[in-house]
C-alpha cells in the first residue's frame, strides 16, 4: 500500500492557516492534530482532543468509526461528497470528506480533511433569495404603479358622486367606496416599499434593538419575557436608523405574534469575520437574532416567507417580512431563517465594514 507523507510535521501555523479542517490519528484513532478550523467547525479545543478518541473529541464522526477503522486496516481512503454529520442536539453540517492513510513514526494512521460546504451552499441560496427577492419586488412595482392609477380615478368619481348627491343615504355608499380606496392605496404604498434613499449615518445596532424591544414589550402581554444577549464590542455600523427600526420591528412583532399570550423572545448580537452575504465576502458582519419559542414554521412555509402577500395569519398582510428583507438588502446585508416547532430563529446580517467588501 501506498501512504501519504505525514502532514502533522508541518508548521502548525501554516495548516491553521487553511480552511479546509485538518485532523490526524494515531492506529488506534486517538487525535494527534487537529487545526483551528476543525476547532472551529466542530466546537472542540485542540487542549481538549489531542489524545482523545476521534469519537470523543468530534462525536459527529461516531456513526463512521467502523469506517475509519476499515480504512486504517486495509489502507486504503475514501472521499464522501456532502457528508451530513451531526451532533446529538445540534443542527447537522453538510461537509466533503477525504480520509487518507498516513505513516506516523512506525505506525499507520488517518489523515482527515474535511470541508464544511455549508458556506458554499449558503452563499448559493443567499444569492438565490436575492435574486428572486428583486425579479418579485420588480413585478410587485409594475402591478402596483398599473393599480395606483384607476384608484385615483375611483375615488375621484366618489368625491363627484357625493357632491352631486349630498343625501345621507348616497353619502354613506360613497364614504365606503372612498374608505375602501384608501386602504387599497394604502396598501400599494407598502408594496411599493420605502420611497425614500436610505440617510445612512453612524448607528449603533443595540440601540435600535433596545428601541424596537421597548416598543414590542409594551404591547406584548405578560406572560412574554424578553431576554438579551449583546455582545458590546460590535462597533457602530454605516446605516438608516429608521429603515434598521423598521426591518427589526417587522420580525419582532412576527416573533411576538408566533409565541401567543406565553413565551420566550431572545435578542441577541455577535460579530462573524470573514462572512459571505450574497457572494460578496466582509471582513466583519454583525449577526442579530431574534429568537421565539412558538410553533414554529411550516417546513413548506419556510422558503417562501420573504415572498410579498405570504402570510399563515388570516388578518396578516404578507409583506412585513418582504419589506424587512428589502430594507436590509438596501444595507448590503441579508436575513435568514430556521424553524422547528418551538424554535425559530430570524437573522439579520448586515456588514460592519466601511468597503463593499470583496468577491468570495
Amino acid at each position: 500500500m501506498k501512504l501519504a507523507p505525514s502532514k502533522s510535521a508541518a508548521p502548525a501555523h501554516i495548516l491553521d492557516a487553511q480552511t479546509t479542517a485538518v485532523i490526524s490519528l494515531d492506529s488506534a484513532l486517538r487525535v494527534v492534530f487537529i487545526n483551528s478550523t476543525a476547532e472551529s467547525v466542530f466546537g472542540v479545543s485542540r487542549r481538549y482532543a489531542i489524545g482523545e478518541l476521534f469519537t470523543h473529541a468530534v462525536p459527529q464522526f461516531i456513526p463512521h468509526a467502523e469506517r475509519l477503522r476499515e480504512a486504517l486496516r486495509a489502507g486504503t481512503g475514501f472521499i464522501e461528497r456532502e457528508l451530513q454529520l451531526r451532533k446529538s442536539g445540534d443542527q447537522a453540517i453538510t461537509v466533503d470528506c477525504t480520509v487518507t492513510p498516513m505513516q506516523l513514526g512506525k505506525h499507520v494512521g488517518l489523515l482527515i480533511e474535511i470541508l464544511p460546504m455549508d458556506r458554499h451552499l449558503r452563499i448559493s441560496r443567499d444569492e438565490l433569495l436575492l435574486a428572486q427577492q428583486q425579479a418579485s419586488r420588480e413585478l410587485i412595482r409594475s402591478l402596483a404603479h398599473e393599480i395606483k392609477n384607476p384608484l385615483g380615478g375611483i375615488r375621484g368619481a366618489a368625491q363627484l358622486l357625493e357632491r352631486e348627491f349630498p343625501d345621507s343615504e348616497h353619502r354613506e355608499y360613497t364614504r365606503v367606496i372612498i374608505r375602501e380606496v384608501d386602504r387599497l392605496q394604502n396598501l400599494v404604498n407598502r408594496l411599493l416599499g420605502p420611497n425614500r434613499v436610505p440617510q445612512k449615518t453612524a448607528v449603533n445596532v443595540h440601540e435600535v434593538l433596545e428601541h424596537v424591544r421597548q416598543l414590542v414589550e409594551a404591547e406584548a402581554p405578560r406572560g412574554v419575557s424578553f431576554m438579551r444577549d449583546y455582545d458590546p464590542s460590535i462597533p457602530e455600523l454605516i446605516g438608516d436608523r429608521e429603515q434598521l427600526v423598521q426591518a427589526v420591528l417587522n420580525i419582532l412583532r412576527n416573533a411576538l405574534q408566533a409565541v401567543g399570550d406565553e413565551g420566550a423572545i431572545a435578542l441577541r448580537s455577535r460579530t462573524r469575520r470573514q462572512y459571505t452575504i450574497g457572494g460578496i465576502r466582509h471582513r466583519l458582519v454583525v449577526q442579530i437574532d431574534i429568537e421565539d419559542d412558538g410553533h414554529g414554521i411550516p417546513p413548506a412555509m419556510i422558503d417562501k416567507i420573504f415572498y410579498p402577500m405570504v402570510t399563515m395569519r388570516a388578518e396578516g398582510t404578507g409583506l412585513g417580512l418582504p419589506i424587512s428583507q428589502y430594507l436590509i438588502h438596501t444595507h448590503g446585508g441579508v436575513i435568514e431563517c430556521k424553524s422547528r416547532p418551538g424554535n425559530t430563529v430570524f437573522s439579520i446580517y448586515l456588514p460592519l465594514d466601511v468597503s463593499a467588501g470583496t468577491p468570495a
